[in-house]
């Protein structure tokens, strides 16, 4: 075994490990338990403030630690939400190419804030596209008065 294959190894075995440990502890972070845990926690240091006559010590311990972890979650939250957004990009571009789709919509969180405009323009005129010729099967199927229609309404009951 080369030092690059076992550099290999030991990175792709950190990954591992990282992604099950931010999993992890984000599942954790989020949990009701955790939260009440830190509810009592900042009980209990405010309680603990006449003993320590509300010193700057006692204020500068409330702080240290909540920066820590601050500091340390966001790194994990950032992982777990880069890993979960590429899955789901994943996901959506097999559905498209799997489907009817347009292929122009695979990748599309590479394209450009401007790209992006243009795409979600050109969909929206697509939709009220779609939106108008629904309401114009309606209207026809109201007309020949199919089952289900929309009753068009008569002047006396639009007064009501």
């Amino acid at each position: 075994m080369t030092l690059c294959s076992w550099q290999r190894i030991t990175l792709r075995d950190m990954d591992k490990f990282f992604a099950s440990f931010a999993n992890a502890t984000a599942r954790a972070a989020g949990s009701p338990v955790a939260f009440l845990i830190c509810v009592a926690l900042v009980v209990g240091w405010a309680a603990a403030g006449p003993f320590f006559h509300f010193s700057e010590n006692w204020q500068l311990t409330i702080n240290t630690g909540t920066t820590i972890v601050t500091f340390l979650m966001v790194f994990l939250i950032q992982n777990t939400q880069n890993r979960d957004g590429a899955a789901l990009q994943t996901k959506l571009d097999e559905l498209i190419r799997s489907s009817n789709a347009g292929d122009e919509f695979m990748g599309i969180e590479k394209l450009t804030d401007k790209e992006l405009a243009e795409l979600h323009e050109k969909c929206e005129a697509a939709a009220k596209r779609s939106h108008a010729a629904l309401d114009r099967t309606r209207n026809e199927r109201a007309r020949r008065g199919h089952k289900g229609a929309p009753q068009e309404a008569t002047p006396t009951e639009s007064k009501a």
